[in-house]
């Protein structure tokens, strides 16, 4: 993996599963980190790991859901380092239900927390990369974001947002040296995935052509890649990471 060099990267959803490989991959290529989440208990055990692995990191409360608590993030995040040059928008809700009887309520929620959030917060980060004329935007969009989801509509409307919104700040931010790029996981095993029953694991199993499950590992790796020198002619990319469950 190409070195950090030192940046800084602002990762949200860092306490567990697909934030926390992040972070860890992050700042295992000499990138310091900002990690942001709701549970500050999980956050410490993340910075400590980090820590100990000779790398450099710092906590922030973040509720993705609520806009004081982004702009207090970012303004905290900026104040702390000064600059954030990569952005990891991982933070994300589901709220599953068939259309018919979805509540508004659950529909407002995902759509509020996974797109509206990363929209926001981006937005609270961006001058700080403008006024380096460098960055590194990677948005965690999902496969049923390109595929839907029974059951799935209104997170699959949110991650599909995502892959509009990524597309559209390619286009913007290009000529400042900005790429933009989402990731879309299939099935990983994270604490978001682990609701699912036997008989479910085992159906989706059959969907994917490597016969396994990912590992908030394999979306860790392709994240630090994006955010890379290495990846400075990549923007407004979706890169698929599934075990081949959907070919795009």
């Amino acid at each position: 993996m190409v070195s950090g060099n030192g940046r800084v990267a602002l990762v949200t959803g860092a306490s567990q599963g697909i934030g926390r490989a992040c972070a860890l991959a992050l700042a295992q290529a000499g990138t310091q980190v900002a990690l942001a989440a709701r549970n500050q208990e999980k956050l410490a055990e993340v910075a400590a790991e980090i820590a100990a692995a000779g790398g450099e990191a710092s906590i922030f409360a973040l509720d993705i859901a609520s806009e004081e608590s982004i702009q207090s993030c970012a303004k905290a995040v900026l104040a702390h380092y000064g600059k954030v040059e990569i952005l990891v928008n991982n933070a994300g809700i589901t709220r599953d239900g068939l259309m018919l009887r979805m509540k508004r309520a659950d529909w407002d929620a995902v759509l509020s927390t996974n797109l509206t959030g990363t929209f926001l917060l981006t937005q609270a980060v961006l001058s700080s990369m403008l006024k380096a004329r460098w960055g590194r935007i990677v948005n965690i969009t999902s496969v049923v974001g390109e595929t839907g989801q029974a059951g799935q509509a209104n997170y699959a409307a949110s991650k599909a947002g995502l892959i509009g919104l990524t597309k559209s700040l390619a286009r913007e931010l290009a000529s400042r040296n900005i790429t933009a790029n989402a990731v879309a996981p299939g099935y990983i095993e994270t604490p978001m995935t682990e609701v699912l029953n036997e008989q479910q694991r085992a159906a989706m199993m059959t969907q994917i052509p490597l016969a396994r499950a990912g590992t908030p590992e394999d979306i860790a790796q392709a994240v630090a890649f994006l955010a890379s020198d290495a990846a400075s002619y990549i923007t407004g990319h979706v890169l698929d990471v599934n075990g081949g469950m959907y070919m795009g």
